[in-house]
C-alpha cells in the first residue's frame, strides 16, 4: 500500500511538474481594438452617377484604426527555437459583423511561424513585406482616415495586405538590415499563375534612423474569392524613410501603384507625429498623387490628426482632412464609411471624431 502510494505521488508531483513547465513555456494573448465614433464629409461619391452625391453625416466604425480582435502566442522549443501563431479577425461594432477581414471569420490574419536564429518562416494569411513597408513610412501609421491606407485600399481593394495562401522568411537582424521575402501561391485549374504574389523588402533600423524599399508583383485570378479584391493585379514599388528628432518623428515615402488596365499612380507623402505631451499625440501629413499616364489626373490631400489618451488603453481622437482631385483622380478621405473611400472632383474636407480601447 505505501508503494502504491508513493508511486502515485511520484507520477502526480511529475505531472505537476511536467505542466507547470508546459505553462511556463508557452503563452497565448487575447487582444483586440474597439473603435467608433462619428463621421462628416461635405461631397461623397455617387457610385450611379460617379458625382457628388452630397454631403454625409454618420456612425463611423472603426475611424482611426480597425476595430478586431485576435489570438497570439508563442511556444519557447528550446535552443533557441520557437513556434509563433496568430489569428485576427476585423469586427463592425455597427452591427457586430465582420469587417476588414476579406469576408472571413479570421480574415486579417491566421497564421504559424517557426522563428530562431536564422529568422523566421512563416505560413499563412499574413500581411506583405510591400503592406508592413508602407505603415512603417507613413506618417499616420495607415490610419483609416487621412492616410496613404486610403490611396492604397483606393487603387488595389485588400491586395498585399490581407495575403493568403502565402509563406515568408524574414531574416535576423544583421548591423540594422533585416530582409523580408514572400510567395502566395494563388493557383487556379489549369493555371498555377492566377492569383500568385510576390512581395520582399529591405530596412534599415538605427537609432534615430528608419529606411526602406520594398516591392510587390500580383496576378489576377485564382481561388480566393472575397468580397473585397485581393488579388488585383498591380506592381507596387516604395522607398520609405523616417528619422526620429526626439519628441518628434518625421516620415517620408514615395510610392507607385501601376493597375493592370487602370492608373499608373505616383504617390509622395510627408508628414510628423509627435507626442507633444505624455498623453497627447498630434500627427499630420500630406499626400500627392499624380497618373503617370495622364498627368492631368492627379490630387493632394492633407490630413491632421489628435488623439488623446484617458487611460494605458482608452483614448479620444479627432481628425480632419480635405482633398482636392483634379481630372479624372478620385483619392477619397477614408476608407470607412465605405462612400468615402473614393472621392469626387474638387475640393472636399471631412471630419472625424470618436473614442478607441484596446486590450
Amino acid at each position: 500500500m505505501m508503494k502504491r502510494l508513493a508511486l502515485k505521488s511520484a507520477l502526480g508531483a511529475t505531472t505537476l511538474a511536467f505542466f507547470g513547465l508546459a505553462h511556463a513555456q508557452s503563452y497565448v494573448t487575447l487582444y483586440g481594438v474597439v473603435d467608433g465614433g462619428l463621421f462628416y464629409a461635405n461631397k461623397t461619391l455617387n457610385t450611379v452617377t460617379g458625382q457628388s452625391g452630397g454631403a454625409t453625416f454618420a456612425m463611423n466604425d472603426s475611424g482611426l484604426r480597425s476595430s478586431l480582435f485576435g489570438l497570439k502566442g508563442t511556444e519557447d522549443l528550446g535552443g533557441g527555437l520557437k513556434v509563433n501563431f496568430n489569428l485576427e479577425s476585423g469586427i463592425s461594432i455597427a452591427n457586430g459583423g465582420p469587417a476588414d477581414s476579406n469576408g472571413n471569420f479570421f480574415g486579417r490574419q491566421a497564421w504559424v511561424a517557426l522563428d530562431g536564429k536564422f529568422g523566421t518562416f512563416t505560413a499563412g494569411l499574413q500581411f506583405s513585406p510591400f503592406f508592413i513597408a508602407l505603415v512603417e513610412s507613413d506618417p499616420r501609421y495607415f490610419t483609416q482616415f487621412g492616410s496613404g491606407l486610403v490611396n492604397l485600399i483606393g487603387n488595389v481593394g485588400g491586395t498585399s495586405a490581407f495575403t493568403s495562401n502565402a509563406i515568408s522568411y524574414n531574416s535576423p537582424n544583421i548591423a540594422g538590415f533585416v530582409g523580408k521575402v514572400l510567395i502566395a501561391f494563388g493557383g487556379a485549374a489549369g493555371n498555377f499563375q492566377a492569383g500568385r504574389q510576390y512581395s520582399a523588402s529591405l530596412t534599415y533600423q538605427g537609432a534615430a534612423l528608419m529606411l526602406n524599399a520594398s516591392i510587390f508583383d500580383g496576378n489576377s485570378g485564382g481561388t480566393v474569392q472575397t468580397p473585397i479584391p485581393t488579388t488585383v493585379a498591380f506592381e507596387g514599388r516604395t522607398l520609405g524613410a523616417a528619422y526620429n528628432f526626439g519628441l518628434l518623428t518625421a516620415r517620408a515615402s514615395f510610392i507607385n501603384y501601376k493597375v493592370a488596365g487602370q492608373f499608373n499612380s505616383d504617390v509622395f507623402g510627408v508628414g510628423v507625429d509627435s507626442f507633444v505631451l505624455p498623453e497627447l499625440d498630434i500627427n499630420g501629413g500630406i499626400w500627392v498623387t499624380s497618373d503617370r499616364n495622364h498627368t492631368a489626373n492627379h490630387s493632394l490631400m492633407v490630413a491632421l490628426g489628435t488623439q488623446y489618451f484617458l487611460s494605458k488603453a482608452t483614448s479620444v481622437y479627432a481628425q480632419v482632412g480635405v482633398v482636392n482631385n483634379d481630372g479624372a483622380m478620385n483619392t477619397g478621405l477614408s476608407v470607412a464609411p465605405f462612400s468615402a473611400l473614393h472621392g469626387v472632383s474638387g475640393t472636399t474636407t471631412g471630419v472625424g471624431v470618436g473614442i478607441e480601447h484596446t486590450f
